[in-house]
């Protein structure tokens, strides 16, 4: 069976970002922790299933992803100054939470989640960065199909919950899991 649209994939990969000598391990998932998702129902980056498509289970995979086709480039604008006192609980700031460092999850105008990287705790301001963490990353991908199957209804429960798998015990979807693919 080949990867194709609503077939269920687990894949083996390790992620590097950077080029050349400077590379660096980002990510891995592996046998134990594979990458589980649901193939052309949106879940991953479509240059990342483009770069899959059509592979059986025991195929291997080399493939680089550029900013344009992964995670778009580095903006600036997407570095914000913010109050201090929007972070405070119960009229207290929450340093705990709000660290250098730390990624925070929050909400746009207009209701979006969206989480920020905390650059910098300011006397009056927070320093937030929300672009993608591998915002202007060139993403290279090597790997492994190890399986391709019709999906179960329990696998498609699980995918539909908003669980990804992504195989790091940290990556909850939270953050659009990561360099793994997913949006």
């Amino acid at each position: 069976m080949r990867t194709a649209t609503n077939k269920f994939v687990s894949v083996t990969y390790d992620l590097n970002v950077g080029e050349g000598e400077e590379r660096e391990l980002m990510e891995r998932a592996t046998a134990e922790v594979p990458l589980r998702f649901i193939f052309g129902t949106g879940m991953m980056l479509p240059a990342f299933e483009n770069a899959l498509k059509g592979l059986e289970a025991g195929s291997t995979f080399d493939f680089t992803i550029t900013p344009a086709d992964g995670y778009g480039e580095f903006n600036e604008e997407h570095v914000m100054e913010l109050p201090k006192n929007i972070f405070e609980v119960e009229g207290k700031f929450d340093s705990d939470m709000v660290k250098e460092g730390n990624t925070v999850p929050m909400m746009d105008a207009d209701g979006n989640r969206l989480n920020g990287s905390v650059l910098e705790v300011k006397e009056d301001v927070v320093i937030m960065d929300f672009n993608h963490p591998l915002a202007g990353e060139t993403l290279h991908f090597t790997g492994e199909v190890i399986d391709v199957h019709d999906p179960t209804a329990e696998e498609i429960a699980a995918m539909s919950s908003g669980g990804c798998n992504c195989g790091s015990e940290e990556d909850d979807c939270s953050n659009g899991c990561g360099g793994c693919g997913h949006h």
